[in-house]
């Protein structure tokens, strides 16, 4: 018969046991990470090819969410209903200064715009508008997708830069991507924003004429990349960077030459498009400048928040320095190079 204090040992190696056996069997954390448009965002299809995602299922799960805009994202990840939000140079200073996610950290890249040589996203006329410069939009229709986004702050930067205001200069309604070549076409507008990859459907080329690219505002910019909460990250550090080094290995799949055709297939498939409107552009000089680790340029955000501030835009400036942890992504680039 056991002694009382062999008994007590022997109990609490039966909950030692019972709870390495509880960790070993707990549900993989459930990322879910917002996007607006594929394929700028690749998030819908970063683990469409098998066997790169080799986490997945295991520590962590991910859940792609869409939303039409990066600024109803802020909401989201404010209130514990993501894990990941995509933000551009302009959300992530709503998500500061009037949301106040103090503890809000980049993470990771998706997309910049105007990178030298590379695609700069348009704000378009129609083909036959007399609107010929930026001033003549006074007291026109502009078209966003969304108030505070990355290309609704370029596109007001653009007309304040020629003295015209959000509502005494001009008016604007809100229009998702999709829509925006039928909003131009139809009349509903006057301008719209032009972004990948509706800015190279056939149609929309012979119709409309650009008025004046997104780097004419800011210079490269920005656009997209990943952002979570420190406090997230903290508490589930080990999958979070199972999950970023499967980021990573499927950037590298996707930007690989050789497997072109295979990633435009799978694109295609998903967008419901055929092929023929991505050969052309996509992942070369044609499409949004694309890190090949994923990687964000926190210099250009800095002076992205900054042109912002010093227009006005901004009621503090914000050093994206302060607000960034990268370490995560370092481990995970470090794992796939181990690894190859």
């Amino acid at each position: 018969m056991l002694s009382p204090i062999a008994r007590r040992l022997a109990l609490i190696g039966a909950c030692i046991g019972l709870a390495a056996t509880s960790l070993a069997h707990a549900d993989p954390l459930l990322i879910r990470a917002g996007w607006v448009a594929a394929p700028a965002s690749l998030l819908p299809v970063l683990f469409a090819k098998p066997g790169i995602a080799r986490h997945q299922g295991t520590s962590y799960q991910l859940e792609p969410t869409y939303f039409s805009a990066s600024p109803t994202m802020i909401t989201a990840l404010a209130s514990g209903e993501l894990e990941i939000a995509a933000l551009g140079y302009s959300t992530m200073s709503l998500a500061i200064l009037n949301a106040r996610v103090d503890d809000l950290r980049v993470i990771a890249d998706e997309i910049q715009d105007g990178h030298p040589g590379y695609y700069s996203n348009s704000f378009v006329v129609r083909k036959d508008s007399p609107i010929q410069t930026v001033a003549d939009l006074k007291g026109k229709v502009v078209a966003t997708n969304g108030l505070g986004s990355g290309v609704d702050i370029a596109m007001r930067t653009m007309l304040l830069k020629s003295g015209l205001r959000d509502k005494n200069g001009y008016t604007t309604v809100e229009v998702s991507f999709p829509n925006m070549k039928a909003t131009l076409l139809e009349g509903k507008a006057d301008l719209v924003t032009n972004t990948l990859p509706f800015s190279y459907a056939p149609d929309m080329i012979a119709a409309s004429r650009v008025l004046f690219h997104q780097r004419d505002a800011l210079g490269a910019s920005e656009l997209s990349f990943w952002t979570s909460r420190a406090g997230f990250l903290q508490k589930n550090r080990a999958a979070m960077v199972d999950f970023m080094e499967d980021f990573v290995r499927a950037l590298h799949w996707y930007f690989d030459p050789a497997n072109r055709t295979e990633a435009i297939a799978i694109i295609a498939r998903f967008t419901k498009q055929p092929p023929e409107r991505f050969t052309d552009w996509l992942f070369t000089k044609g499409d949004y400048y694309r890190d090949p680790n994923g990687v964000p340029d926190l210099d250009a955000l800095g002076r992205n928040i900054h042109a912002q501030f010093e227009l006005g835009l901004l009621r503090a400036d914000i050093d994206p320095q302060k607000y960034a942890d990268l370490s995560l992504l370092r481990e995970a680039i470090a794992r796939v190079g181990a690894n190859r």
